[in-house]
């Protein structure tokens, strides 16, 4: 997950790349002018969560864009514990 202070966003998003990597092409514009990165160039890592399952990675993901909540994201970022519950939740088969 990164941040841009100037317009004051969060993306979200998953990649096989590392974080330093995927965070330096955002901020170089890799993805185009159409992008939704494209709006700022001081994307900031803001929480990374790893996974060795790209499935429950983007499982990761979904949940996080589905709940669109500030707080919720600055409470995971602030608590490792909460992390590591998410991601044993959405490794079970029913979710």
């Amino acid at each position: 997950m990164i941040y841009s202070p100037s317009i004051d966003r969060f993306y979200i998003g998953s990649t096989k790349e590392t974080p330093e990597d995927r965070l330096m092409a955002h901020n170089n514009r890799v993805f185009g002018g159409k992008s939704f990165t494209s709006r700022a160039k001081d994307w900031e890592l803001f929480l990374v969560i790893e996974g060795n399952n790209i499935h429950i990675c983007r499982r990761i993901e979904q949940h996080l864009k589905k709940m669109k909540s500030r707080k919720y994201l600055c409470r995971l970022r602030d608590s490792p514990e909460k992390v590591e519950v998410l991601k044993e939740m959405l490794a079970r088969p029913e979710h």
